[in-house]
């Protein structure tokens, strides 16, 4: 899963077993309809479902598909009949797209496969070495996010921990991926791409950034898998996010995750640019990346709002109206970033 093994790790184990699937019901002369179970934020499986359908692996759509609208997306999608309209018509275009002109035989070059193999594996190292690894990582992340007013106050269907633990790994994938993006991280959607192409760049000479240029160009699911991380990045903002992180009570430990959250911030950025060759995140979608600017007025204050809500709350503060403020700014900011949880 994505609170697992990061972003790139998840996407591309995802891929790996539906080639698995595609090519073992085949040999069994079995139909194949897959569910997706896929969720608002880009961290669970969400992003743009025309561009999702067409980076399925060829032979997975094949005439059908089956898939899950979840939390705010479905308001945004479907509470107006014409804009519900068009989203039904996107995704069928994209389900005849994908099974008629995508045959069986196409083939995904090796030296991409092999290429994305070693990247998954990189940006998996470096995702366990931050969320797993570090010393009291789960104290920044409770310290610096809403996780724990999340659960006091009853945001969501079911508990945010399968266990009263406190351990990440006992966490759910909603309120692990809600808290990162309501601090403006959005950590679920990124982290380790950075790590990834370089270290997968420094394994051998015969690497080259040409290559990644190539996979991107070429290959659906690759150029989807940076889409989608282009569009999460630029609704992060490291600044808002130093607000939160000083509410961590430990300046040794905020300062260390902090500073590694941020160069791996910067690094996945100049990466990403290096490979889509823009001057800016969002270069090919100004729309969606004026869209995203409009808003940014509206949820930045909310953010500074939050945080010292935050300040109030866990200062012990009894007032009503702060935990009354709190699910305001939550709900806000959710609403304003759209794609969160």
């Amino acid at each position: 899963s994505n609170k697992d093994g990061g972003y790139i790790t998840s996407s591309w184990e995802l891929y790996r077993a539906e080639v698995g699937l595609v090519e073992l019901f085949r040999k069994h002369d079995v139909r194949l309809r897959l569910f997706h179970g896929r969720g608002g934020s880009v961290g669970r499986g969400g992003g743009p479902s025309y561009d999702a359908i067409l980076a399925q692996p060829a032979g997975a759509v094949n005439g059908q598909i089956r898939l899950t609208e979840q939390g705010e997306t479905i308001s945004s999608k479907y509470t107006n009949a014409e804009v519900g309209r068009r989203n039904l018509e996107i995704l069928v275009a994209a389900s005849l797209e994908a099974s008629l002109l995508h045959p069986f035989e196409e083939q995904v070059p090796e030296k991409y496969l092999d290429a994305m193999d070693k990247l998954s594996g990189h940006a998996f190292a470096a995702y366990r070495a931050l969320v797993y690894e570090t010393p009291h990582f789960n104290e920044y992340f409770r310290g610096s996010t809403v996780i724990d007013e999340i659960a006091t106050l009853n945001i969501g269907s079911r508990p945010a921990s399968r266990k009263h633990t406190g351990q990440i790994e006992d966490l759910r994938a909603i309120p692990w991926v809600f808290s990162w993006s309501q601090c403006r991280v959005m950590l679920p959607g990124w982290y380790g791409f950075g790590s990834a192409v370089k270290s997968w760049l420094a394994d051998s000479p015969e690497h080259s950034i040409g290559i990644l240029r190539d996979m991107y160009r070429d290959w659906p699911f690759f150029r989807v898998l940076l889409s989608n991380m282009d569009m999460v990045l630029a609704k992060s903002s490291m600044a808002i996010a130093s607000r939160y992180a000083e509410l961590v009570s430990d300046e040794t430990l905020r300062r260390e995750v902090y500073k590694r959250i941020s160069e791996e911030r910067a690094n996945s950025i100049s990466a990403l640019l290096e490979i889509s060759q823009s001057d800016r995140l969002l270069a090919d979608d100004p729309l969606l990346a004026r869209s995203i600017e409009n808003r940014f007025p509206y949820i930045d204050p909310l953010n500074h709002l939050q945080v010292e809500l935050l300040k109030a709350h866990r200062g012990g503060s009894d007032n009503p109206k702060v935990l009354r403020g709190l699910q305001l700014t939550i709900n806000g900011i959710s609403a304003g970033l759209r794609n969160s949880g």
